[in-house]
């Protein structure tokens, strides 16, 4: 699996393009903003969008859902428990910004165990709720790689104060799905530089 990451919005959100590099099918993950920006790149890569994932609802996680659905005819998937935020600005929170985001709604509604195959690639959805009722990590095991949203970033965790957050919540996501993955596993989380699990381990507060 080759990965493309971009930075969009004010808030910095990791937007992952990744693509299986035979077949050149690929999804997008958390279209954040800049929704041009993110489809003249999966342009420049060739790459053929079968998917738009998002990892929660938050508004900096989707905003640029409809541009990419638009450009790329691709099927926007969500967890169930976050698929009410995709067209509503309150329940996003756009509103606590004075925007009004509203994206189309989910094609699909993703659960934990799921499985998305893209060309020869496979993530399987890892529920990781507290950040969000509905945020999932999606793992890809071949390859050693997890995304894993507002869930676990490098040195700290999603923040929980939010509606719809829970710490405990949250520390059962990290111990019940991420902890146990292997060492080698890296994670792109959703703000932030790339980690693995095993220093995670090592220097995250929330993981000791």
């Amino acid at each position: 699996m080759k990965i493309k990451t971009l930075i969009v919005g004010p808030i910095e959100t990791n937007c992952y393009i990744a693509y299986c590099p035979e077949t050149k099918e690929g999804v997008v993950i958390d279209p954040g903003a800049e929704g041009d920006r993110i489809v003249n790149t999966v342009d420049d890569l060739g790459v053929k969008v079968k998917y738009i994932i998002n990892t929660h609802g938050h508004h900096d996680h989707i905003k640029a859902n409809k541009k990419v659905k638009e450009a790329t005819g691709a099927q926007i998937l969500i967890h169930s428990g976050d698929a009410p935020m995709l067209t509503d600005a309150n329940k996003n929170l756009s509103c606590f910004t004075g925007e009004t985001t509203q994206e189309p709604a989910a094609d699909k509604e993703l659960k934990d165990g799921d499985v998305i195959t893209f060309g020869n690639v496979s993530l399987k959805v890892l529920h990781t709720p507290g950040h969000t009722p509905g945020c999932i990590s999606l793992l890809c095991d071949t390859e050693k790689i997890c995304f894993t949203g507002d869930t676990l970033f490098n040195g700290s965790v999603g923040r929980t104060d939010l509606p719809g957050g829970n710490y405990k919540t949250l520390m059962n996501s990290l111990k019940e799905k991420l902890i146990n993955l292997s060492n080698e596993v890296r994670i792109y989380p959703g703000h932030g530089p790339y980690s693995t699990i095993g220093e995670e381990k090592q220097i995250n507060p929330y993981l000791k």
